[in-house]
């Protein structure tokens, strides 16, 4: 059998192990993300919305722009606003570059409540310190070129990375940011750019 999570394969083919890795770490992040949900009364996709209004501008904070940073249809992304509207964690604005959608912010309650909530991931850093510099940097580099990949596959519509930024040169094996005008190292390469800029298709 193929599948990668088949234990024949995986002892046969360290991709499948990976793949059985990331999708534990995936678990974890679930669970903390339900516990966190659960504190709070919401949903989990609630609690990912509060934690994404808070870290980002004002053009991503949009009904649309969230239905495809989650992957969700509109009409979730909608119900979920609805509901976060209902409970006084959210404000609608008046969009000034399109009168027929509106920017979504967050009320003081749902500041204080997405400031909260956006540590539940800490739990899943915190091995993190125990390893070496050279440790980390292999796991992010191999992380940015799978997420790529599966940018590239359409799997995650998405993405503020470095790869996907018309500001990013890669040259020589050497990382260049046009907008900075300066050289990254593989730790500097980001996975969540403010200034990023998609190449277009």
């Amino acid at each position: 059998m193929k599948s990668p999570f088949s234990l024949d394969r995986q002892n046969q083919k360290v991709e499948s192990k990976i793949v059985v890795a990331l999708e534990r770490i995936a678990e974890a992040f679930r669970v903390l993300l339900w516990l966190e949900s659960k504190e709070n009364a919401l949903s989990p996709i609630q609690i990912q919305i509060l934690i994404f209004l808070l870290f980002h501008s004002d053009e991503k904070c949009k009904v649309s722009y969230l239905s495809q940073e989650f992957n969700m249809t509109k009409a979730t992304i909608s119900d979920s606003v609805k509901l976060l509207l209902q409970k006084g964690l959210i404000q609608k604005f008046n969009n000034p570059i399109d009168t027929r959608s509106y920017i979504i912010g967050l009320t003081p309650a749902g500041k204080q409540t997405a400031e909260k909530s956006a540590n539940f991931a800490f739990a899943i850093e915190k091995p993190l310190f125990t390893l070496s510099n050279e440790q980390k940097e292999i796991i992010l580099s191999s992380l940015l070129n799978l997420i790529h990949e599966l940018h590239k596959a359409n799997i995650i519509t998405i993405q503020r990375m470095c790869f996907t930024c018309v500001n990013y040169q890669h040259d020589e094996g050497q990382h260049y940011c046009k907008l900075l005008q300066s050289q990254l190292q593989n730790t500097e390469l980001r996975i969540d750019c403010a200034e990023h800029e998609l190449i277009p298709a």
